[in-house]
Order: C-alpha cells, then sequence, then structure tokens
C-alpha cells in the first residue's frame, strides 16, 4: 500500500504493525513482511479453518487445531506462516485485527424471573451493561441494534412477537439500511436528463432496435440487447454508471459500503440511490440513455468470438419485455403490434438459434447444474401468501449466454483488475460429495477429470430422477465463488477468464471493471493506475459484502418460515430429508415450499426421501423449526 492512501486515523495501527515486524517499508510503500500474511477467516469447522488471503498469487492458508485463537469466521487477521511443513500452506494467528460481528442483534427475555437483554442467535449475554430499572422498563421480546466494539445500544428496532421485525434484525446484524444521507441524495439528483447533442464523443446506436427482458418485476434494467444477423454481432448494452458516479464522490463512498442490492420479497436495497438505479441509469424504454457497449463478432461457422470492442454509446431501448412476453413469443403466442417489435421479434428469434448453440458448446466445458430459485410473496404485514419456484426458460437462457459472452470478453481485455474466480473443488470435499452419493445407491465412477466424473453423476441422477437434488449437493461441495485481482479461471461455467460486467447499477464490482475497461480504451495509464491500486483489497472486500447480502436475502426467508411454521404447529406436511450427517434436515414442499426444517426423529430416513413430517416447535429469534418424521411415503 502507498504511504498517500493511509488516513491520519490508520497511522497508529501501521506504526502497531511496524513494531510487530508484520510489515515493512521502502521508498513510501508499505508490504507485509514474508513471514506474515493479512486476510479474513473462512468457515470454522472442527477448530480449523482457512484463512481467505489477501493478495495476487497467494495460496489460501490451513489454521489448524490449537491455533485459532479467539479468532471467529469472517474475522480480519494477521497470520504468522508456519514455514518448512509439508503439505497445505499453513500459518497460526498472529493477531485479530478486526471482528466479522461488529454490530449485533439483542433481545429481551425473562430467566429466574429476572429481565435479561441476550443474543438474538445465542441467547448468551449481549455484554451491554443496563440498570435492572432500565431493563424493567422494557417488554419481554423488545429487540435492539447492538454496537459490539462499544458494547452499547444503538437503536430499539421493534419486538420479536412482531413480523414486521424481521427486516429490521436482518439489515441490522449487518448495520445495512436503506435510507441515503442527504448529501448522497443530493449529488443523485443534481443530473439532467440525457441531451444526445451533450454526448458526440459516443457512437450513437440509437437507430438500432436494441430491447430490455427482465422479470416482470424489475425497476433497474441494467442490460439491453441487439442482434445484428446480417454481420452476425451482438450488442450487448450496459447502464453507463461510470459516467455518474464518480471516484471520492459521496455516491460513490455509499456505493463502495453497501457494494451490493439487496433484494427481499417485498422490495429491494439499492446499492446507488433510486434515482440514478430505477431512473437515469436504468435502461427505461423510449428514452436516450449512456450505455458503455460491447459489439461482439461471432464467426457464423464456428461461433468463436472472431472480434470485439468496447465503446461508450447513446442508445434508445424500443420496448422494455418480460420473461414472460419473449418466452410466449417462442411459442407463437405473442404478435408484434408496431413496426419495432416486428424488427425485434425477427431478430430475437435468430438470436436464440445462436445461444441456444452457444450454450450447447459452453456445457461441454462448464456446468449445468439444476439449482431450484425460491420465490416468495409476503402480505403487507409480512408474512407468508405464496411460494414458488422460478423455473429457467427459454428467455432467461437467451439473455444469460448474451451476458456470460460479453462478461468473458471483458475480462479478457485486462490481465489485472477484477475477475470473478471459481477453483475447482478440493479432493477432501470431492470425498465427502462421492461418500453422499454412494449413501442414495449411486456407483460412482472415476473418470480422468472431475468434469467427466460430475457429468456422469448427472446422468445417472437424471435417471433416477434426483437431478435437482443431487445437483443441490454437487453445488454445495464446490468452492465459493469470489472476486480476484488475477486470474485463476471459473471451474464451474468452466471458462478461462470471466468477470463481472454486466450488472453496475446493482454491483460495484461492474463498476470498477467499466472504469478500468475506460481507463484502457484511452491508454489513460494515471486512471488505470488508481483504479489498480488496491485492488486486492477491493476484491476482498467486496467478496466479503456479496456473502452479507446473500445471507441477509436467505435468513429473511427463513425467519418469514419460521413465522408461518409457528402457525402450523402440529400438523402435517410432506418433506424431503435434505440432510443426514452431522444431523438430520429436511425441506417442506406443497403448497407452501422452501421451508428448511431441523428433523428431531427420523424413524432412518435417508438421503432424498419423501416423509411426512410434524412440526413440534418453533424457535421465532433463532428462526428454527423442529420437527419429526411421521412416516415414509411412497411418492
Amino acid at each position: 500500500m502507498s504511504e498517500q492512501d493511509i488516513a491520519p486515523k490508520e497511522h497508529l495501527h501501521i506504526k502497531h504493525f511496524l513494531a510487530q515486524k508484520y510489515i515493512t517499508k521502502k521508498e513510501h510503500i508499505y508490504k507485509f513482511n514474508s513471514k506474515y500474511r493479512a486476510g479474513t477467516l473462512g468457515l470454522v469447522q472442527k477448530d480449523t479453518a482457512y484463512l481467505n488471503v489477501i493478495g495476487e498469487n497467494i495460496r489460501d492458508l490451513f489454521i489448524a487445531e490449537g491455533d485459532l485463537g479467539d479468532a471467529k469466521e469472517g474475522d480480519l487477521i494477521i497470520a504468522q506462516r508456519l514455514l518448512g511443513i509439508r503439505g497445505t500452506p499453513r500459518a497460526k494467528i498472529a493477531q485479530v485485527v478486526g471482528r466479522a460481528l461488529s454490530y449485533s442483534v439483542a433481545y429481551i427475555i425473562s430467566k429466574e424471573k429476572h429481565k435479561s437483554l441476550v443474543d438474538l442467535k445465542t441467547d448468551y449475554p449481549s455484554g451491554v451493561e443496563l440498570s435492572q430499572e432500565l431493563l424493567d422498563s422494557y417488554e419481554i421480546g423488545d429487540v435492539f441494534k447492538i454496537n459490539n466494539q462499544e458494547n452499547s445500544i444503538m437503536e430499539k428496532l421493534g419486538n420479536i412477537k412482531d413480523p414486521l421485525v424481521d427486516e429490521k434484525i436482518v439489515l441490522a446484524q449487518h448495520n445495512k439500511h436503506d435510507e441515503f444521507d442527504e448529501e448522497v441524495l443530493k449529488a443523485a439528483t443534481s443530473f439532467k436528463s440525457v441531451d444526445a447533442s451533450m454526448y458526440k464523443h459516443r457512437v450513437d446506436l440509437r437507430d438500432l432496435t436494441f430491447c430490455t427482458i427482465d422479470p416482470i418485476s424489475a425497476k433497474d434494467y441494467d442490460d439491453a440487447i441487439y442482434w445484428d444477423d446480417k454481420n452476425s454481432t451482438l450488442y450487448v448494452a450496459i447502464a453507463d454508471v461510470s459516467e455518474y458516479v464518480t471516484p471520492f464522490g459521496s455516491i460513490d463512498h455509499e456505493a463502495i459500503y453497501r457494494s451490493f442490492s439487496i433484494y427481499l420479497p417485498h422490495r429491494s436495497i439499492p446499492m446507488l440511490p433510486r434515482q440514478l438505479s430505477e431512473t437515469l441509469c436504468s435502461l427505461q424504454p423510449l428514452v436516450d440513455r449512456l450505455a458503455y457497449t460491447f459489439e461482439i463478432k461471432l464467426d457464423k461457422n464456428t461461433l468463436e468470438v472472431s472480434s470485439s470492442k468496447v465503446y461508450e454509446t447513446l442508445i434508445h431501448s424500443k420496448r422494455r419485455f418480460s420473461y414472460e412476453e419473449i418466452d410466449s413469443f417462442f411459442e407463437g403466442k405473442l404478435k408484434p403490434k408496431n413496426d419495432a417489435e416486428v424488427k425485434i421479434f425477427s431478430w430475437i428469434k435468430k438470436l436464440r438459434v445462436i445461444t441456444d448453440s452457444l450454450k450447447e458448446k459452453r456445457l461441454k466445458l462448464g456446468y449445468d447444474f439444476r439449482s431450484n430459485e425460491l420465490e416468495m410473496s409476503i402480505d403487507k404485514d409480512s408474512n407468508i401468501v405464496s411460494t414458488t419456484y422460478a423455473q429457467e426458460t427459454p428467455s432467461h437462457s437467451l439473455i444469460e449466454d448474451c451476458m456470460l459472452l460479453a462478461n468473458k470478453e471483458a475480462a479478457i481485455k485486462y490481465t489485472r483488475g477484477i475477475f470473478r474466480i471459481h477453483e475447482e473443488p478440493t479432493q477432501s470435499k470431492i470425498q465427502i460429495l462421492y461418500q453422499e452419493l454412494a449413501g442414495i445407491g449411486m456407483s460412482i465412477d472415476i473418470k480422468s477429470t472431475t468434469k467427466e466424473t460430475i457429468t456422469d453423476i448427472q446422468k445417472q441422477a437424471k435417471e433416477m430422477n434426483l437431478e435437482s437434488e443431487v445437483d443441490t449437493l454437487i453445488i454445495r461441495s464446490q468452492m465459493q465463488a469470489k472476486y480476484a485481482p488475477l486470474n485463476s479461471g471459473h471451474f464451474g461455467l468452466g471458462f478461462e477468464q470471466y468477470t463481472h460486467f454486466t450488472s453496475p447499477i446493482r454491483r460495484y464490482s461492474d463498476l470498477i471493471v467499466h472504469r478500468l475497461l475506460k481507463a484502457i480504451s484511452r491508454d489513460d495509464k494515471e486512471e488505470g493506475s488508481y483504479v489498480l491500486r488496491n485492488i486486492e483489497a477491493l476484491s476482498m472486500t467486496i467478496s466479503e459484502k456479496e456473502r452479507e447480502a446473500s445471507g441477509i436475502e436467505k435468513e429473511f426467508t427463513q425467519r418469514k418460515f419460521a413465522r408461518w411454521a409457528e402457525q402450523n404447529i402440529n400438523k402435517e406436511f410432506k418433506a424431503c430429508i435434505t440432510s443426514t450427517q452431522p444431523e438430520y434436515k429436511a425441506e417442506i414442499y406443497g403448497e407452501i415450499s422452501g421451508a428448511r426444517v431441523n428433523i428431531t426423529a427420523s424413524q432412518n430416513s435417508v438421503l432424498f426421501e419423501d416423509v411426512s413430517i410434524s412440526i413440534e416447535r418453533v424457535d421465532i429469534p433463532k428462526a428454527k423449526i423442529f420437527a419429526h418424521v411421521i412416516k415414509d411415503d411412497d411418492v
């Protein structure tokens, strides 16, 4: 890190790190001593973990039992490398420099006739000192946001009996918020609507019949597409967020902090103010918009990319479609209503042939996992109305392969930046997978490559009518995809290079890629150097923020399921056993699907067996449902 990037409040830490010899300084640049590494602690299992190391071309370090100290998952760590040990590179914790859980949620319980403030997830004392008089002023079940650094109450969120408090709980745990500061909103509203005459330097593509295809509920449109069949050229136009969100500004500062938009069943919490995410940046139909566009020419015979370029454009989307509308067109049920739709339907029909072929080609190297995405509807009181599983349709597949192509091309344009990497699963995880599959009667034939072996497993799963269930196990065995400053490929997709370019409205990683590609296009080495200066730490931070956003979305739905289950104690439901080790778990299906249940008595059920269960009890604070198996189902 350059000395000029260090804030005044950070100098005390730098002085301490120098004294401990964790780091060295040479010519105004601070670097880690070769004996030490920094990173975040991964999943802790049986008192061991891996340190996700910050830096380029540096392998993660194994922390063995006894070397963890008091470090917990997600903590920011400085570790001492243990040299001279054969096998996996190892280290031990030297210092915990930042706790993952800076914030938590606590609630009031009654214990031995006395009120107490305890952590929502553990029931351990919260660490906040409160007088008995203050405790007595609160109601049983009152919920609070806690600052763990200061051991203080930040705000009262509500009461655990109220379903509306669930959203506040999941956001408070990670200090997430919907509102933007006045300074950020002022900046977001300062931009004028797009005036094409002000952008003479941009390539004018407004005559092309671009369209957007998104979920019916979408409000932010990141991407628009157009297929020039005559020249076999795909245009992928992406919202040019970097035109409005510039480095060092108030919007950028908030965008870094959020890093991702969060999508709950009833609403979104955007990365950018809605004045940008849902209006000025969004590629709305029938208005001029600024875009950053990939022009990708394909060889008509091989469908390999023969050339590609990316540049700043003006576009004018002719139509906003939902996935359902495009699928209806593919089924021959939707007819064009005007000249623009006649042209769009003409090229979309031809593009589908191309993307279907691209997908077939892609799956020869990558994987096709059948994972069901749950969609939940809740009412105004924040209770479940219905649940469904989203199905991938031809329209989804068409857009997916257009976006994958643009993301691949973006990653080819640089050697250092932000890459989306996915490492091959470890042998230990693969062995666990094989054991689980053997337990359901599957014969595992080890092939020469992991790809061939998994493809054979998927073929058997299809014959056993367990495609999505087995794919869930395979996904569980995979390494987690993450962002990194150097490329190491994407195992799941089978791509040698990959990044995220196509969603800068909702992902900060994509915004950085746009800035980097623009600097490269302009041969602006100073701007390029700035973008890359702290890219290692930024990649790690964005990966952490992604896990946070995903965790918030999952926990919210589980809290809704817990509320539903509390209203259905002692009732019988159909379920599928999803785990037998280390404990039995099941997932309910039927009119309400997707609720994960802890099984207390299983009658020796086996993995993926369909059973009938009865809900015994629900722990609302911890969002856990407990049930027992009544009988096996012949379904």
